[in-house]
């Protein structure tokens, strides 16, 4: 028998990498390494997740103190500025404890965890090249690649060049007075409401007519009203270094300061140093090496138990490209522990499902989704066996500003079900709280909720995820907006409407 230095080597230490460790070592007893070649965490904590919550939460405190505060009777008595600096120095400081926080878990887990750039030679073999060009083999029985994803600078000429990247963004040092923002996808619309929440002339540009065009219609149209309300009304700046850009429709937008290309990510299996700058461009996973299969696109092969093509080389997380998330990838990385180390029966099934997974945009307004949009519904399913309802209302939040109906904020939601017994297959939500509430629905929606266990459940009042149990149910009387409304919570109540 072949005696190895691990039991596994997890290539990434981000969520799902992470994950699989401590769950290897700790249930299990294996003896574990980890490889990260920059910092542990990955993307959540480092450029993605975490840090754009902290930049989301300041950019929702500046869009109470300028459209909110004054309607609840504060006054500032004075101008209120955005220290950006101190911000950035809050929000890195923050990000750099939960590093330490993950190489302490490591430590308690028993995980050896080292730094460098992991190149396959073979099957079982992994070559790791440090910061200082050290070489060091280390072999396993198994092996994971949990990589992760990157940024990706679409070709043209000047683009790289003159671009930051989601991950730049983090780098800014003050907050700039104009900015453009490419992309039409949940980046993109997150880090262009913070620039915009926070003071920036802000210019969101997309391809084809409105940004997440992949989410359900009633959400993608919501979002694009929203967003042109409170972006109106923005000037121009001059002079300095600028950038000027112009459009395939003709358009140019001038004196940029910033442009930020959030036009897509692409997989960490190929040139992953391209941001390192202690490390050459070329260097490689060498998947060739072991024989692992990748798509076109460079995603890792994967079944649905996160096995490869090659027996003892498992991927989870982005790399794979199926859902994108990091409690997805965790879960992967914890359910492929069980099934490759446990001595339980119940574990040699054990796998992550990716139906009915809760996600959230942190948008302004923030976006809470999970299940499937009515057209993808409809494909399933087939128009005459899926049923929708929508509401459309302002949130009582907004119930003493005074303004007219049609200018308060809106949120919008929609309930897709199916089957003569109404099964809830996708639920989507614009509007405030959306984001906390989607949660507990995805667990209704998991354990296979009808409309009418959704219609049984008493609402909490006032909210607005109780007319997400009530739509459809109460009866209605006209208010001042001609809508028609619920008389409890001042909702627009929701009308059934057959495909």
């Amino acid at each position: 028998m072949t005696t190895y230095d691990f039991d596994l080597i997890c290539i990434g230490g981000g969520s799902g990498g992470i994950a699989c460790a401590k769950r290897s070592a700790t249930s299990f007893g294996k003896k574990v390494l980890c490889i990260e070649r920059a910092r542990l965490g990955g993307t959540c904590v480092n450029v993605g997740c975490v840090p754009k919550k902290v930049m989301w939460s300041a950019a929702h405190i500046a869009h109470t103190l300028k459209h909110d505060m004054e309607h609840y009777g504060f006054s500032t008595g004075g101008e209120v500025t955005l220290d950006f600096p101190k911000l950035k120095q809050a929000r890195d400081k923050y990000v750099k404890r939960l590093n330490g926080i993950y190489a302490s878990g490591f430590a308690k887990a028993g995980v050896e965890h080292v730094f460098g750039e992991a190149t396959f030679v073979d099957e079982h073999t992994v070559k790791v090249t440090d910061k200082d060009g050290q070489v060091t083999n280390y072999q396993a029985e198994k092996i994971l690649i949990a990589t992760g994803g990157r940024p990706h600078f679409p070709p043209g000429e000047g683009v790289e060049e003159n671009c930051i990247s989601s991950d730049g963004f983090f780098d800014l040092e003050d907050l700039p007075k104009v900015a453009v923002v490419v992309g039409a996808g949940y980046i993109a619309v997150e880090l262009a409401g913070v620039l915009n929440s926070l003071g920036s002339e802000t210019h969101l540009v997309v391809r084809k007519g409105r940004a997440l065009r992949e989410f359900d219609p009633l959400i993608s149209e919501a979002l694009d009203r929203e967003m042109k309300h409170l972006w109106r009304g923005k000037g121009r700046t001059d002079g300095g270094n600028k950038k000027n850009i112009t459009l395939h429709n003709g358009d140019t937008i001038y004196n940029a300061d910033v442009v930020l290309m959030a036009a897509g990510r692409v997989p960490n299996t190929e040139d992953l140093c391209t941001d390192c700058e202690w490390a050459p461009n070329t260097e490689t996973l060498h998947l060739e090496k072991c024989g692992v299969k990748i798509t076109p696109r460079k995603y890792v092969v994967v079944d649905e138990y996160q096995n490869t093509n090659v027996e003892n080389i498992y991927a989870l997380g982005d790399v794979c490209g199926v859902v994108e998330l990091t409690p997805m990838a965790i879960a992967a990385g914890r359910r492929l522990a069980d099934r490759l180390f446990s001595s339980n029966p119940i574990h040699t099934t054990s796998k992550v499902s990716y139906e009915y997974v809760p996600t959230v945009v942190f948008s302004h307004p923030t976006i809470g989704t999970c299940g499937l949009t009515e057209p993808k519904a409809i494909e399933k399913y087939g128009q005459e066996n899926v049923k929708v309802y929508t509401s459309r209302f302002s949130d009582s939040h907004y119930g003493i500003f005074d303004m007219k109906p049609e200018d308060k904020p809106k949120t919008v939601m929609k309930l897709v079900c199916a089957g003569l017994d109404e099964k809830v297959v996708g639920i989507h939500v614009l509007g405030m709280g959306s984001d906390e509430m989607m949660q507990g629905f995805g667990v209704a929606m998991k354990m296979g909720a009808t409309k009418a266990d959704l219609d049984s459940c008493v609402a909490i009042h006032p909210t607005a995820s109780e007319e997400l149990v009530t739509m459809g149910t109460w009866g209605t009387s006209p208010q001042e907006s001609g809508a028609k409304v619920s008389p409890l919570n001042g909702a627009a109540a929701a009308e059934p409407r057959l495909n």
